[in-house]
C-alpha cells in the first residue's frame, strides 16, 4: 500500500510555536507507524518562502526576502530534525522544481479550459505605489466583525476579498487604499461544485475526515463554490508563465498546495524512485494541518487535482482545533506563544511531544499550561513509564547481575500485547491519536501494577523461578511498549531497543532472548516544579 502524508507547510517568516507543532506532529507519528508496517511512505512538506508574509517581514527588516526565507527556513529544518520528524522531503516553494511543477500545473489548468482572464477590482496603495497584496490588506470581516486580514478572517473562518473587509488599511503604512481595476487569470471553481460536493459526501459517509473539516466543507458548499483569482500582483513568488503576464505571480492559495506535489517530484529526482507510486487511486493520503487551513485541503486542492486529472485526492483530513495558552487565544503579535526553539533548549523532545500529542485540540480547542505540562512529564512519562523502566532494569542489574532472565511470559500479558498492536494500529490509522497514546498508557499503568503484585523483591527469595518468570515478562513488556510508543516519543524508544539489543524492528509482538544490560539509567529526568512559575513568569514579561 502506497501511504502519502502531507503536513502543512509553515511561512517562512517567524519562528514555530507549539500551535503549529501541535497541528503538525500526526504527520510524523502517521509516517513512523506505516514505516514499521512495512507500507510504502512519502511524507512530505516545506517551508513557504513566497508571498505576502514573507515580503512583509523582510520590508520591517529592510532586508532582502530571500535572506528571511534562508533564516527560518534552516530554523525549521533545525527544529523538525531535534523533534525527530522524519519527512522522507523539506523543501521550501522558492526551488526551482517547485517554481516549474506550479508552472506546469497552472499550464495545464489554462490548456484544460479552467482559467481565464477578468479584470477585478483591487486595493491599491497610493503611498506605497502598488497594488496590494491580499495579507496586507487588514480591516473588519464584514461576516463576524472580527479583525481581519484581506485573504481569510480568522474568527469565522470565511475565506475574503480585501475589497470586501470594512475600514481597510494598509499593512505597510496604515493609509486607507484605494479601488483600482487590474487583470488576473480565474480558476472555474464553481464548475467542479457538485464534483466536490460528492467528495466531501464519499468522505463524511466513510468518517474519513474529522468533523470540522466535514462541517467547514458543507458549509462553503452549502454557500456555493464561486470561482477564485489564481494570480496576483505580488512582489514575490512563481510567475504567471503566460506571455505578458510575467510580472504576475500564482496566487498563494494555488502555489502552496501544489507543494504537495513538487515535494514528491524533488523527492523522486533525488530518490530516483517514482513519484508516481503516490499519486493515482490506490493511494491512501493524509493531510495534516490546522483549523485555518482546511478549505485549501478540502475544497481548492482537490479541485486543482481534478482539474488536471490527477486522481489521488485527499483520503484522510487530519485538522487540529485551535491550541491555547494559559486559557488565552496564541498571540504571536502579542508575544502570548511558547516558541519552538526555545521550549526545545529546555526539555526533552518526548515531553514535548508527548504532550502535545496527549493533550492536542483533536476534537475541541485544547490548552498549553505550564503546570500541565511539567506535571503530565513528571507524572506520566516518568512516573508511569520511566518508572517501570527503570524499576525493572535496576532489578535486573542487581539480582541477575545485569543479565536479562530467560524465564516463560505470562500468557494473559502476551494475549493483551498481540491485542495492543491492533489496537493501537487502527486508532492511528484512524487518526486517534490522543485515544492510541492513551491506550498505551493505560497499559503502562496495569504493568505497574503487575510488577507491584508479583512483587519480584519478595519472589527472589523465596521462589527464583517465579521472580525470573515475572522479569522476563517485564521486560517483554518493555521492549513492546518501546514498539507501541515509537511513532510517538522515538528518542526514548531508541534509547530502550539499543539497551535490550532490539534488532529487525517491525509493527508487531517483540520476543527477546537473553542480553546484558550495560549501566541502567533513568530513562527522564524529574523537572523541578518551580519551573512552572518560572516559565509563567518568563511568558507574561514577554508579552507585556
Amino acid at each position: 500500500m502506497s501511504i502519502f502524508i502531507g503536513g502543512a507547510w509553515p511561512y517562512a517568516n517567524g519562528s514555530l510555536h507549539i500551535g503549529h507543532l501541535s497541528s503538525l506532529l500526526p504527520g510524523d507519528v502517521l509516517a513512523r507507524y506505516f514505516r514499521l508496517k512495512g507500507e510504502g511512505v512519502l511524507y512530505v512538506s516545506g517551508s513557504d518562502c513566497n508571498g505576502t508574509p514573507i515580503a512583509i517581514k523582510a520590508k520591517q527588516e529592510g532586508i532582502s526576502t530571500k535572506d528571511i526565507a534562508n533564516r527560518y527556513h534552516k530554523e525549521f529544518k533545525d527544529t523538525f530534525d531535534k523533534l525527530g520528524f522524519t519527512y522522507d522531503c523539506y523543501t521550501r516553494t522558492d526551488s526551482p522544481i517547485h517554481h516549474q511543477v506550479v508552472q506546469d500545473v497552472f499550464l495545464q489548468l489554462l490548456k484544460n479550459g479552467r482559467l481565464y482572464k477578468k479584470v477585478e477590482e483591487q486595493c491599491f496603495c497610493n503611498t506605497c505605489v502598488q497594488f496590494l497584496p491580499d495579507r496586507f490588506v487588514e480591516g473588519i470581516c464584514p461576516h463576524c466583525g472580527a479583525e481581519a486580514r484581506g485573504d481569510q478572517c480568522d474568527d469565522c473562518s470565511n475565506i475574503l476579498n480585501p475589497i470586501e473587509l470594512i475600514n481597510k488599511t494598509c499593512k505597510t503604512c496604515g493609509d486607507e487604499p484605494i479601488i483600482k481595476s487590474t487583470e488576473h487569470f480565474y480558476f472555474e471553481l464553481a464548475s467542479l461544485q457538485d464534483e466536490i460536493e460528492d467528495y466531501v459526501l464519499q468522505a463524511k459517509s466513510k468518517e474519513l475526515w474529522r468533523e470540522n473539516a466535514i462541517q467547514l466543507s458543507e458549509r462553503y458548499l452549502k454557500e456555493g463554490l464561486v470561482d477564485r483569482a489564481v494570480s496576483r500582483d505580488l512582489p514575490n513568488g512563481v510567475s504567471v508563465p503566460v506571455h505578458g503576464y510575467q510580472d504576475k505571480k500564482i496566487y498563494v492559495w494555488i502555489e502552496a498546495v501544489t507543494g504537495y506535489y513538487s515535494a514528491s517530484k524533488q523527492w523522486a529526482h533525488h530518490t530516483g524512485k517514482d513519484e508516481s507510486l503516490f499519486w493515482n487511486e490506490e493511494t491512501t493520503s493524509y493531510y495534516v494541518h490546522g483549523k485555518d487551513n482546511i478549505p485549501f485541503h478540502t475544497i481548492i486542492w482537490p479541485a486543482i487535482l481534478s482539474a488536471i486529472g490527477i486522481k489521488s485526492l485527499p483520503t484522510h483530513i487530519v485538522s487540529n482545533e485551535y491550541l491555547t495558552i494559559e486559557q488565552k487565544k496564541l498571540s504571536t503579535s502579542r508575544n502570548w506563544a511558547v516558541w519552538v526553539p526555545e521550549i526545545l533548549e529546555r526539555y526533552h523532545p518526548d515531553s514535548i511531544r508527548y504532550f502535545l500529542i496527549a493533550n492536542a485540540p483533536e476534537t475541541r480547542d485544547a490548552d498549553f499550561s505550564w503546570r500541565e505540562f511539567i506535571y503530565s512529564h513528571n507524572s506520566e512519562l516518568l512516573g508511569a513509564y520511566g518508572n517501570f523502566v527503570n524499576r525493572t532494569l535496576k532489578f535486573i542489574e542487581k539480582s541477575f547481575d545485569g543479565i536479562t532472565p530467560n524465564g516463560n511470559i505470562d500468557t494473559t500479558i502476551r494475549e493483551e500485547v498481540v491485542i495492543l498492536y491492533d489496537k493501537v494500529g487502527d486508532l492511528i490509522a484512524s487518526s486517534q491519536f490522543k485515544k492510541a497514546l492513551e491506550t498505551i498508557f493505560s497499559f503502562v499503568r496495569s504493568s505497574n501494577k503487575y510488577f507491584d503484585e508479583q512483587k519480584p523483591w519478595i519472589q527472589i527469595k523465596e521462589y527464583h523461578g517465579d521472580c525470573s518468570d515475572t522479569l522476563t515478562t517485564c521486560v517483554y513488556i518493555i521492549a513492546n511498549l518501546s514498539q507501541l510508543l515509537s511513532p510517538f516519543i522515538p528518542f526514548s524508544s531508541e534509547t530502550i531497543q539499543k539497551k535490550l539489543d532490539i534488532q529487525h524492528i517491525r509493527w508487531g509482538e517483540i520476543e527477546l532472548s537473553s542480553t546484558s544490560l550495560k549501566g541502567v539509567e533513568p530513562l527522564f529526568e524529574r523537572i523541578d516544579l518551580s519551573r512552572i512559575e518560572e516559565e509563567l513568569a518568563k511568558l507574561k514579561q514577554g508579552s507585556l
